[in-house]
């Protein structure tokens, strides 16, 4: 015994044995503590709440619910959300970064000065800010019989977006969307060398799966397209895009755009002089330079601020509680005020967020290993 306890790595194995122990025992410790007390006051204890009628409803969900949908299936449905909003707004943020970035370091002196503009102006106010204003804006668009109309299709006022929308339910778009990811994932990950192949194969597999869907979900005598039409005091048919979506995916868009534009520029600025001049000398031409050289290496040294960004950007929909948006963090809120479970809703919470970011974090850090230069650069 006595030898072991002489080796380093046994020694330091005991020790983060001994700390990890005495943590659970805490963690323990506090649950039973807490339980204890909670069933001294006559409040029950557990996740069996989780099959009760809420009793009360949200003004928007990627699923289908109402007022006596069961707790369980409102926490999936503000969860569904809290992706929904968050994933698209960090596709757009991403999109906005890297146009923005590149105006930065461009030599088009208008391109650079409106770039910068944009960068100072939204990345110093803050985000809530930001999403205040936008909700502030939508909600004071035109009424209702005065809306905005494109197309004889698309409709914009004060109660949001109405688009045409293929009559798809709920989780056949949700299925679809996943299939679209994979598809695009896939592509990028093997179409190295073949991009049009890759690209070709992609699309013709994400209209395959939207046709089968749509024909396999689509109910007899309806059409394949609905288009919203007013009528009465509301409109029927077609998607609806509520003002506290737009406002929450706008917000993250920009704030998140400005944040990842410098991420973009100091990724850009970080390619050694040498290896661009080098890339001139060889014969390369300009698109070349910065297709097969240039952006290689930026994005390398992008990618680990970026998976900060991406995580603090889906921790940031939380901010949609301040205008009345349904996400994870609301729904939480709401279900204790009204179960009163809230060591167990706090759980769902941590426990929900911790397995998105940590999802984000690991797929990141996947994408940023099989990219790393190998051997010293």
């Amino acid at each position: 015994m006595l030898k072991l306890l002489k080796n380093q790595r046994t020694r330091g194995i005991l020790v983060q044995v001994l700390v990890l122990v005495g943590v659970l025992g805490l963690l323990a410790t506090f649950f039973l503590t807490a339980r204890q007390n909670l069933l001294g006051q006559g409040i029950a204890t557990g996740f069996g709440f989780l099959e009760r009628s809420t009793g009360w409803p949200i003004n928007f969900s990627l699923i289908e619910v109402s007022d006596r949908s069961p707790y369980w299936r409102m926490l999936l449905a503000g969860l569904l959300n809290t992706l929904w909003v968050g994933i698209m707004g960090v596709a757009a943020a991403t999109v906005i970064g890297t146009v923005m970035g590149l105006a930065r370091v461009s030599t088009n002196a208008i391109l650079n000065f409106f770039s910068t503009i944009y960068v100072e102006l939204f990345r110093n106010v803050p985000l809530i800010l930001q999403i205040i204003f936008w909700y502030a804006l939508l909600t004071h668009l035109p009424r209702l019989r005065q809306s905005y109309e494109f197309f004889g299709a698309v409709y914009i006022n004060n109660r949001g977006i109405m688009l045409p929308s293929l009559a798809m339910s709920a989780v056949d778009a949700i299925i679809w969307a996943l299939i679209i990811i994979a598809a695009v994932v896939l592509a990028v990950r093997y179409g190295a060398g073949r991009a049009l192949l890759a690209a070709g194969a992609a699309i013709v597999v994400i209209a395959a799966s939207g046709a089968a869907l749509l024909l396999i979900g689509h109910e007899a005598g309806t059409p394949y397209v609905s288009v919203p039409e007013l009528k009465g005091l509301r409109f029927v048919g077609g998607l609806v895009v509520k003002p506290e979506f737009l406002a929450v995916f706008i917000g993250m868009a920009v704030f998140g755009g400005a944040y990842i534009a410098e991420i973009v520029r100091g990724g850009l600025l970080s390619v050694d002089k040498g290896r661009i001049e080098a890339a001139y000398a060889l014969g390369l031409r300009p698109g070349q330079v910065s297709r097969f050289v240039h952006l290689p290496l930026a994005i390398r040294a992008m990618l680990p601020a970026l998976s900060n960004q991406y995580v603090w950007l889906m921790k940031a929909t939380t901010l949609g509680v301040a205008i009345g948006y349904p996400d994870y963090f609301m729904v939480i809120s709401t279900s204790i005020n009204q179960a009163g479970q809230a060591i167990e809703l706090l759980l769902l919470l941590v426990a929900g967020f911790l397995v998105v970011n940590i999802t984000i974090a690991t797929v990141m850090n996947i994408i940023n290993t099989r990219l790393a230069l190998k051997g010293n650069t």
